[in-house]
C-alpha cells in the first residue's frame, strides 16, 4: 500500500471514530437531561384543588390502581435520581427510608401522626423541590404532577419501605 493510500485510510478511520464518539456522547447527554413526565391519573378518584394532608390512596378501593400508576410515575420521574425500585445509589436520598422512624413508634396515635407528618413533608418536597445555596437538588414538580400523581408515587414508595 502506498504512503498516500495509508494516510487517506488513517484519515478516514479518524473521521469515522470521531463520528461514532459524537453519536455515543450525544446519547449519554440525552439520558442525563430528562424532562419530567406528566402522569395520567384519570382512573383514580380526583382529589380536587385542596391538597390532602395524608395519602388518601394508602388504603381503600383506589389503592391498587394508585400503586399501578405510582410505580410507573416513579420510574418515569424519580428513578433517575432516587434509583430503580427506590434503591438509591447514594447521591440522592433513599426513599425506602423516608418514614422509617415512624415504624419504630409503639403508640398507634404517635405512629399515625408521624406518617401524616412524613406525608406532608413528601408532598411539600415534590411540589416545591429542594434548593440549597442556589443549587437545585430536586426540581419542583408542581404543575407537572397532579396531587393524584404525587400521592400515587407515595403509595408506591410505601410498598418499598425497609423493615
Amino acid at each position: 500500500m502506498s504512503l498516500v493510500a495509508t494516510s487517506l485510510l488513517r484519515r478516514l478511520l479518524g473521521v469515522s471514530l470521531a463520528l461514532m464518539l459524537g453519536a455515543v456522547s450525544s446519547q449519554a447527554l440525552a439520558h442525563g437531561d430528562v424532562v419530567p413526565q406528566s402522569v395520567d391519573t384519570s382512573t383514580l378518584p380526583q382529589l380536587g384543588p385542596k391538597w390532602q394532608e395524608s395519602n388518601p390512596f394508602s388504603t381503600g378501593p383506589a389503592s391498587k390502581e394508585a400503586l399501578r400508576i405510582g410505580t410507573s410515575a416513579y420510574n418515569q420521574n424519580c428513578a433517575r435520581c432516587h434509583g430503580l425500585e427506590a434503591i438509591s445509589g447514594g447521591v440522592s436520598p433513599d426513599l425506602r427510608k423516608l418514614d422509617r422512624d415512624c415504624n419504630d413508634l409503639a403508640d398507634a396515635a404517635k405512629k399515625n401522626a408521624c406518617f401524616k407528618e412524613m406525608d406532608e413533608y413528601f408532598v411539600a418536597t415534590v411540589r416545591r423541590g429542594r434548593t440549597r445555596d442556589g443549587r437545585v437538588y430536586m426540581p419542583p414538580f408542581e404543575g407537572v404532577l397532579t396531587q393524584e400523581a404525587m400521592w400515587s408515587i407515595k403509595t408506591y414508595l410505601e410498598t418499598r419501605r425497609e423493615p
